[in-house]
C-alpha cells in the first residue's frame, strides 16, 4: 500500500520551545490514521502541518511524493478537505452554499451545483429536499457537522483533515457520525487524517493510530497491535490496557449483539430495502428458516442489482465473509472485526446457526466498561 503522506524529519519550534522534535512518519494512502494523545502531545500541530496552516521549521512534508512547501498553500487546501470542531459554517449561507464555498471562492455564485450538493448530504445522511435551503442556526450541532463533513467531500478531495469534529457532541450523536465516518470511507476510500485525545474512539474509527505524546510518537499500528502490543508503559496506562486485559479475556459471547437483522435468502430485494430502512441498518445477515446463518449482504450489494426485478437476496448476498464460532475468545476476534469490510462477524453455533453479531460498537462497549468502573484514562 502506498503512503499518502510523509514526514520527513519535520520539526516545529515556536523561539525556544520545540512542539514536534524530530517526525518521521507513514500514513497509508485509503486509510482512517487517528491522532491521539494528551493535550499538548503536539498532534493538532502535526495534522495542520499537512495544509500548511503550520508551517514546519524544518524538514519536508511529501503529499503523493510532492513537497507541500513547493505548493501554493490556496491550491493545496483546495485539494484537501478540513473538518474542525467547531464546524465553521457561514450563517449568513444556506447549507447549499455553505457545501459549494470552496468552487464558490474559485468560480463564483455559478459554481453552486445543486445536483452534487444533493449527492453530498445524501452520502452525510441529510434529505437534501429538508436540508438544501436552510440556514445553520436551524441546525442541530450533529446536523451541522454532518453538513462539515459534506462540505469537504464536495471537492473530491483525496485526503481529508479532521480536528476533534464530534468532541462536543452528545454521545449518541458523536456515535451515531464515528459509524457514518467508517461506512463513508468503506466507499469513497479517501485519506482520512483524525485528531482526538479519545482512545475508544480511535479504536472504534482507526485503520491506523499513531500515539503521540511531548512531540514524538511513540507507537504507529493497527487498534488490534496497539491493544496487543503497547509500546510502554505511557501507552498501556492511556489506554487502561491493565483494566483491559481482564475484559479481553472474554468470550464473543460475551460482547456479541444478541438480535442481529435478519433476512431470508428467497426476500425480494425491494422487501430487503423497506426490512433497512425500518431497522434501520446499512446490512443483513442472511439465514435460513432453521436459523442457520447463510451470509450477508449490505446496502451496496443491494444497489447495484437493484433494478434486476427478479432476484432475491439469495443473488446478491455474499458467502465469503469471515465468522466466528461461538467460545471464541474475543481478543482472537478484535482484528477480524478491523478488517472486516461491512465492520462486523457473524458468531455461529458449531451447528451453523447464528448466534448474534459481534461489531465494533459493541467492542467499544467493552472498552469503556474499565472506564466506567473506575475512571477515564487518556482524557
Amino acid at each position: 500500500m502506498s503512503n499518502a503522506i510523509v514526514f520527513d524529519h519535520v520539526r516545529k519550534e515556536y523561539g525556544q520551545t520545540v512542539v514536534i522534535e524530530d517526525l518521521n512518519l507513514e500514513i497509508p494512502k485509503g486509510n482512517i490514521a487517528v491522532l491521539v494523545g494528551p493535550s499538548g502531545c503536539g498532534k493538532t500541530t502535526t495534522m495542520k502541518m499537512i495544509n500548511q496552516l503550520i508551517k514546519p521549521t524544518a524538514g519536508r512534508i511529501l503529499i503523493n511524493g510532492k513537497n507541500t512547501m513547493e505548493i501554493d498553500p490556496v491550491q493545496l487546501r483546495r485539494g484537501i478537505g478540513y473538518v474542525i470542531q467547531q464546524v465553521g459554517l457561514f450563517p449568513h449561507m444556506t447549507i447549499a452554499e455553505n457545501i459549494s464555498l470552496v468552487p464558490r471562492l474559485s468560480k463564483g455564485k455559478a459554481a453552486v451545483d445543486t445536483g452534487k450538493v444533493n449527492e453530498m448530504l445524501e452520502r452525510v445522511g441529510l434529505d437534501p429536499a429538508q436540508y438544501r435551503d436552510r440556514y445553520p442556526s436551524e441546525l442541530s450541532g450533529g446536523q451541522q457537522q454532518r453538513v462539515g463533513v459534506a462540505r469537504a467531500l464536495m471537492s473530491d478531495p483525496p485526503i481529508i483533515l479532521m480536528d476533534e469534529p464530534f468532541s462536543a457532541l452528545d454521545p449518541i450523536t458523536r456515535e451515531q457520525l464515528q459509524d457514518e465516518l467508517i461506512r463513508l470511507n468503506q466507499g469513497l476510500n479517501k485519506t482520512i487524517v483524525f485528531v482526538t485525545h479519545d482512545m475508544d474512539e480511535a479504536l472504534k474509527i482507526a485503520d491506523q493510530i499513531i500515539v503521540m505524546q511531548n512531540g514524538k510518537v511513540i507507537q504507529q499500528g493497527t487498534p488490534d497491535q496497539i491493544l496487543r502490543h503497547p509500546a510502554n508503559e505511557f501507552i498501556r496506562g492511556f489506554i487502561g490496557e491493565k483494566r483491559l486485559s481482564a475484559h479481553l479475556s472474554q468470550l464473543v459471547d460475551d460482547v456479541m449483539l444478541q438480535n442481529p437483522v435478519t433476512v431470508l435468502p428467497t426476500r425480494g430485494l425491494a422487501e430487503a430495502v423497506q426490512i433497512m430502512h425500518r431497522k434501520r441498518v446499512t446490512g443483513l445477515i442472511v439465514v435460513d428458516r432453521e436459523g442457520r446463518y447463510l451470509g450477508m449482504a449490505d446496502t451496496s450489494d443491494i444497489h447495484n442489482r437493484y433494478p434486476e426485478e427478479s432476484l432475491s437476496i439469495q443473488n446478491v448476498m455474499r458467502t465469503d465473509a469471515v465468522a466466528v464460532t461461538t467460545g471464541t475468545p474475543l481478543a482472537d476476534a478484535i482484528s477480524l472485526v478491523q478488517e472486516a469490510s461491512y465492520g462486523y462477524v457473524p458468531v455461529v453455533h458449531p451447528n451453523g446457526k447464528l448466534a448474534g453479531l459481534l461489531t465494533r460498537a459493541s467492542l467499544v462497549d467493552v472498552l469503556a466498561k474499565p472506564y466506567l468502573e473506575g475512571g477515564t484514562s487518556g482524557e
